[in-house]
């Protein structure tokens, strides 16, 4: 049967055929897909600098780093230079019984730059994946070490740490842990020390201290049969960006030293500057025991994520026999070209001296943003680093989703948790995009907010 087609059908927009072809066939991460009947998708074609550009050419300043990765721009000439080069070599080598020249550079100066002697790097493609490595080796460790009762892990209270079945039986987030409850391992969340829950009057070290005493209490009791703690340093990111003191840090690191329990920094979203320094670790001076690296560690290109760790807990699996090998393995483990783009990422931060650059950088959106840190709506204005975030007073249930639309009309990517609004744009950020940035938001919150 032929149909003829209506002589006065008004044909789709570029955005409007977006929306109809990828609602019916891309099943969107972390979405109600019946609120795109709402909440229209927002159609990328392109991106350059901090920009990203619609199919209406309507260009977006990505302020949250289109979900932490990117940390020099997209489209970025240099990386793109590298990627392309390593293209006409090799594109991928699987690492079980092969290795090339880009793992083992990107090995080498991982090891140089992050803290103490993490001088051995396992690859895999993401950071839940990095999470999932660090715990089965920690677990795997002291099977080989002789203590076998060691198969427990503990995290803080409101961490985030992936949604894999491992990951996200140590993440402690309502809504991604209830419909799966049944099939994840037990995990205790101790005390976090987030100083947005600190009493009257207590200070930021002080409440750090206090959550410190909780995770020594809680150790004291079950040290015999914890394997490893797991803790995202200075800022829980999805839970809505709580920052805590680097003491707390420090205390954790001597408390686990105490009753051998290992430490894992899951620098999964902070690694790479974020905090203001390279690592988050050394702003508290310590070496956990796993340090999990992804996101920024490509500046956003190519999925790659690691792990790295420590001489002793290397030397517990050196050995001729299959029991005492590490059992695990990606398909695109230590991938040729996005160990060229980390390559270039760190080749970035030396050149052009990434890290002084955004402190001046800081400064600027900080004295900025007071016209949002005095907002009547905004509590808890917070900075650590490159990373922004501040709360709004509101019972409005669709805040974020109402805050993401409202952006847009002002040219801004913004993607709220719930009620915390935060930035992590591309360090490559200008002093008029910072303006653009902070007085888009307050328009976009007044709108909202009224």
């Amino acid at each position: 049967m032929s149909v003829t087609p209506r002589v006065n059908a008004s044909p789709l927009s570029p955005s409007d055929l977006f929306q109809q072809r990828s609602v019916q066939s891309v099943w969107h991460p972390c979405t109600p897909m019946k609120s795109h009947e709402t909440f229209p998708l927002v159609p990328i074609v392109r991106g350059k600098g901090i920009w990203l550009i619609d199919a209406e050419d309507n260009g977006y300043l990505d302020a949250i780093g289109s979900w932490w990765v990117n940390l020099f721009g997209h489209a970025n000439p240099q990386i793109n230079a590298a990627i392309r080069d390593q293209m006409d070599r090799v594109e991928h080598v699987m690492l079980a019984g092969l290795t090339h020249e880009p793992v083992i550079e990107l090995s080498e100066r991982l090891k140089a730059i992050t803290p103490g002697d993490l001088g051995h790097c396992f690859y895999a493609s993401d950071g839940a994946s990095a999470t999932e490595i660090a715990l089965k080796m920690s677990f795997h460790y002291w099977q080989l070490a002789g203590k076998s009762g060691k198969t427990q892990f503990v995290s803080l209270q409101n961490d985030y740490h992936g949604e894999t079945l491992g990951s996200l039986s140590v993440t402690d987030v309502a809504i991604f842990r209830q419909t799966y409850a049944p099939l994840l391992r037990p995990c205790t969340h101790v005390m976090t020390p987030d100083w947005r829950y600190a009493e009257p009057g207590e200070s930021a070290e002080a409440y750090a201290l206090r959550a410190a005493d909780m995770l020594d209490a809680h150790l004291a009791q079950h040290h015999v049969e914890t394997a490893a703690l797991i803790i995202e340093p200075l800022i829980q990111g999805a839970t809505g960006m709580g920052m805590y003191h680097p003491i707390y840090l420090k205390r954790a690191r001597e408390i686990c030293d105490h009753y051998q329990v290992h430490l894992i920094a899951d620098e999964i979203a902070v690694g790479f500057g974020r905090t203001g320094s390279m690592f988050a670790c050394e702003q508290a001076g310590i070496t956990p025991d796993f340090l999990c690296l992804a996101k920024g560690l490509s500046g956003g290109y190519l999925p790659i994520s690691a792990v790295l760790t420590t001489e002793n807990i290397y030397q517990q699996f050196y050995d001729d026999t299959s029991a005492h090998a590490f059992l695990h393995s990606h398909t695109h483990t230590g991938n040729a070209l996005a160990c060229r783009a980390a390559l270039t990422v760190l080749d970035i931060f030396e050149q052009d001296n990434v890290l002084e650059t955004n402190r001046a950088k800081a400064q600027y959106l900080n004295n900025a943003a007071t016209v949002l840190s005095s907002h009547s709506k905004v509590t808890n204005f917070r900075n650590c680093g490159m990373i922004w975030a501040f709360d709004v007073d509101t019972d409005d249930a669709h805040f974020s989703e109402k805050l993401f639309q409202a952006g847009l009309k002002h040219r801004l990517l913004i993607r709220p948790l719930g009620n915390t609004v935060y930035f992590m744009p591309p360090y490559i950020i200008t002093e008029d995009e910072i303006d653009l940035l902070v007085n888009g938001t307050l328009r976009s919150l007044d709108a909202v907010c009224n």
